[in-house]
């Protein structure tokens, strides 16, 4: 029997390569680690990467506290909110808890309505305070209590701030008094002189409450102005504005109904 021919044997061949696939790549000088092993130095890597990292935090004399800045204080003195914030000197500072200082700086010095402590790489904290403002100032023993918007007596001065009027409460006998009690009187002032332009705020110089719907501004020269309760505040300043405008000479104003004002003279 006659064998394979030529081209049936060149046909084979092709066929055989083709199924085999192309020729592995050479090997010869090449480094391979176990996966095992990679893995384990990758985690060596890591760990001394952060114990690094946590020796720099911590341990380092570059990263440490070294200086306070204070930033937003007008009436407060900065050593006495350096004093309050009790700052820990060259210590990590990372490890500074900054909101605890913060609850420290607000109980000490009431006088401070917010405060934020932030750190400052690499070394400084920075204390960033907001005063409370004076909208109503209350005598009581030859000294002044200053009160803000929010109706929160923050500090007492033996000498009433410029520009503030002073509060005088008069609802003893009236019934005010015993629905809203004495607080909520005061809040309701505060609430008419917290409305007040500033010019119209610096010309008053009593803030009168006998009940929550007789509020009286006492002005320079004499003038009065009925204020009524502390409601629709917006609405009579601007009645107010236009009545003063208006009337130069009169000595008497009544906004507590803004839709019809009345003003009279002496």
């Amino acid at each position: 029997m006659a064998g394979p021919t030529t081209a049936q044997r060149s046909s084979a061949q092709r066929h055989h390569r083709s199924s085999s696939g192309p020729p592995p790549p050479p090997t010869r000088g090449r480094f391979r680690l176990p996966r095992r092993r990679t893995l384990v130095l990758l985690a060596l890597v890591a760990v001394l990467l952060a114990g690094g990292g946590t020796w720099l935090l911590y341990g380092s004399a570059w990263l440490r506290v070294e200086k306070v800045r204070i930033r937003g204080v007008e009436v407060l003195r900065p050593s006495e909110v350096r004093e309050a914030a009790a700052v820990p000197m060259d210590s990590p500072l990372i490890s500074v808890d900054t909101e605890a200082m913060e609850k420290r700086l607000r109980a000490e010095l009431p006088r401070i309505a917010s405060v934020h402590v932030e750190r400052s790489w690499p070394n400084t904290i920075s204390l960033n305070v907001t005063e409370r403002q004076p909208e109503l100032v209350l005598e009581k023993a030859g000294k002044f209590i200053e009160m803000d918007a929010e109706g929160v007596r923050f500090a007492t001065v033996a000498k009433a701030p410029r520009g503030i009027p002073r509060l005088e409460m008069e609802a003893e006998r009236s019934p005010s008094l015993r629905r809203f009690g004495e607080e909520e009187l005061r809040r309701a002032a505060v609430k008419v002189a917290a409305v007040l332009p500033a010019n119209l705020r610096a010309d008053t110089k009593v803030l009168r409450v006998r009940s929550y719907d007789a509020i009286t501004l006492e002005l320079s020269g004499g003038r009065t102005v009925r204020w009524g309760s502390p409601e629709r505040g917006a609405a009579k300043v601007a009645a107010l504005t236009a009545l003063m405008k208006a009337e130069r000479s009169a000595e008497h104003f009544d906004v507590s109904a803004p839709g019809s004002p009345a003003a009279a003279a002496g």
